[in-house]
This record gives structure tokens, sequence and C-alpha cells, in this order.
């Protein structure tokens, strides 16, 4: 039985009109305390066991927090291994290829665009109004020398990114 049932049920045995015969309709008289204890009894147990289930899943929450948090740092921790790993192997083969059975390494050209000079970008290609260089929409700058217009303060070089299968 849930709460509201409880209180259901205890509004019953105290009604006047009750056909549950927990009061004298004459007099007003309750007749059957037990029933109404047993009512109290039930609901003070239920508020008590709910609220310990919240103060349970407040503590579950919390380690569950420090376990993400030490998820995160392991998974960044990795990420940095790995980048650092493909440079120096990046610096090692230099662009040639290698495979074995297990894995295949080969090379993707890629464009990027360098700023050069801030100072001489146009302020279209700002994204907000700071002048940093990630507050420049690079997409918008790439596409543009792509196209062959000229963008002073930028240029696009081409890079080769290692691949690992």
């Amino acid at each position: 039985m849930n709460l509201f049932q409880i209180d259901e049920q205890l509004q019953r045995c105290v009604k006047l009109e009750s056909s549950d015969n927990y009061v004298d309709t004459e007099t007003g008289e309750i007749i059957d305390t037990a029933a109404i204890e047993q009512l109290e009894m039930d609901r003070d147990t239920k508020i008590r066991n709910i609220a310990c289930w919240v103060v349970n899943l407040k503590s579950d929450i919390t380690a569950l927090k420090a376990q993400e948090k030490i998820f995160k740092e392991r998974r960044e921790s990795a990420e940095r291994k790995m980048e650092s790993l493909k440079s120096y192997l990046s610096a090692f083969l230099a662009g040639n290829k290698w495979e074995n059975s297990e894995v295949k390494i080969s090379w993707r050209k890629s464009d990027a665009v360098t700023i050069t000079d801030i100072n001489k970008l146009s302020k279209y290609y700002l994204k907000y109004r700071k002048l940093t260089e990630d507050d420049f929409n690079k997409t918008i700058i790439k596409t543009d020398l792509k196209a062959g217009v000229v963008v002073d303060g930028a240029v696009l070089a081409e890079k080769n990114n290692i691949q690992i299968k």
C-alpha cells in the first residue's frame, strides 16, 4: 500500500458515515483503534523507508560522480598517451606506410587553416567580438582559401595525418 492509500484508509476510519465499522455512526465513537494505530504505524514505516531510500540514493550519486571523475581522468590520460604515441610513430615513419598481419599504418592528407597574423584577418571571419585565434570561423576561411580568395593573415596548410587500423 502506498502513502496515499494509507491516508485514504485513515480518513475512512474517522468519518462518521464510514461503512467499515471503525466508527459508531450514531455516537461517532471509534470502535477499532487497533486498525487506526496499525495504519499510522504503516504510514510512519513507509515514510521512514522512503526517506532512507533518498539518503541511500544521495550517497550512490556521490559515489557515481566520483567514479565518473576517475573514468574521465583515465580516458583523458589514455587519449593523451595515444596522441603522443601517434606523434612518435609519425616522426619515425615520416610519411612511409607500414603494415603487418595485425596493424596497418597509412597516411591521409588534409587541409588545415593556419592563422599567420590575427590582426590582418577581416572582421568578416569573426565568430565573436574577441581577437583570439579560436574566435575566427576557420571553416569559412578554409572554404574561401580553397575557392582562391586571398585571405590576409591566414594560409591553408596541407597536413599528412597518420591512420592506424
